[in-house]
């Protein structure tokens, strides 16, 4: 019997560093793609409250004790959200009274207050979070915004449209990040970017295409002047400094959905038949006929239980 499934990707932004109006517009958007059929929404990188763009286009942001970039983060901050928080609570039972899955990008603040933001993503089921991952690195200029993540994350998980995963951003150019993903026995990759231009359009197809999974990359649109009025930006203020690009690719690397650069709202995708990976797995499966596990060993470091091995067995 066909697996069907409809997905939608969220290319509108939030209301950058608003967090009660980006949690109202959220649960908004999740109660209009519920009422269009969708059984899967996939919101981009640190939709809530919005990816940092200014940090590529700023004029003083590196700047040592900039005044007003240090109020900028202090607002980034109060604007991040607790996984355990009442914010999230709210998407949670959103998304319980709709019977729907997201997987949404935060920006992250922990419980112990210290200061430090993660650039995260959650999983989140029929009112459960089953997936926090922490992105491991943040990339270039993000150091200056972002901590480190463990590695807890690195996993698929079930839910009910399928086996599902994600990865942030530049971990896709992290070889063992993808291994341990594909090891975990992902059917569906979520890849969470700012936008999805060329080069991210090859790693997202690449992801696709040696996990013989379905990959939904998603970016979002955002203009210059949804950034903070107190940064000195170079761009004009109709400038978009992140043009989408969101697509879906098949598990054999070609598109599904082909990359969008114009909608500045909620794009839709029925997949007629999820099972269909598994025919692309006779040729390559990294996990399994495909993998050598008497020459290599491969391991992930988990913070919080010690090593644990992975061998081709979903976790």
């Amino acid at each position: 019997m066909a697996r069907p499934l409809k997905i939608a990707i969220v290319q509108k932004t939030a209301i950058y560093l608003d967090l009660v109006r980006s949690v109202t517009l959220a649960l908004e958007i999740i109660d209009e793609c519920a009422t269009r059929g969708a059984q899967l929404v996939v919101f981009g990188e640190c939709w809530l409250t919005g990816y940092p763009a200014w940090i590529d286009h700023s004029t003083d942001y590196t700047r040592w004790d900039d005044p007003v970039t240090k109020s900028v983060f202090q607002k980034m901050y109060a604007n991040s959200v607790k996984v355990d928080g009442d914010e999230i609570r709210a998407i949670c039972d959103a998304t319980r009274e709709r019977n729907i899955c997201i997987c949404i990008g935060i920006n992250e603040v922990n419980n112990a207050q210290t200061g430090t933001i993660y650039n995260s993503v959650l999983i989140i089921d029929q009112g459960n979070i089953l997936l926090h991952h922490q992105k491991l690195i943040p990339t270039y200029t993000e150091k200056l915004l972002y901590g480190q993540g463990d590695g807890r994350g690195l996993r698929a998980v079930d839910t009910s449209v399928g086996r599902i995963g994600a990865l942030i951003c530049w971990e896709h150019w992290m070889p063992l990040a993808r291994q341990a993903m594909h090891m975990s026995g992902e059917e569906i990759h979520i890849a969470l970017w700012p936008q999805v231009h060329d080069m991210l359009q090859i790693a997202s197809r690449h992801y696709a295409f040696e996990g013989r999974c379905i990959v939904v990359a998603a970016g979002q649109l955002m203009k210059a002047d949804q950034m903070p009025t107190e940064l000195k930006l170079k761009a004009d203020p109709e400038t978009l400094l992140l043009n989408g690009g969101s697509c879906i690719v098949g598990a054999h690397g070609k598109y599904l959905m082909e990359p969008d650069t114009s909608c500045e709202d909620v794009l839709y995708y029925q997949i007629e038949d999820l099972d269909t990976i598994y025919g692309e797995k006779m040729t390559l499966d990294v996990s399994g006929h495909y993998q050598r596990d008497d020459v290599f060993e491969f391991a992930i470091k988990n913070q919080s239980s010690g090593i644990y091995n992975l061998d081709s067995r979903r976790l």
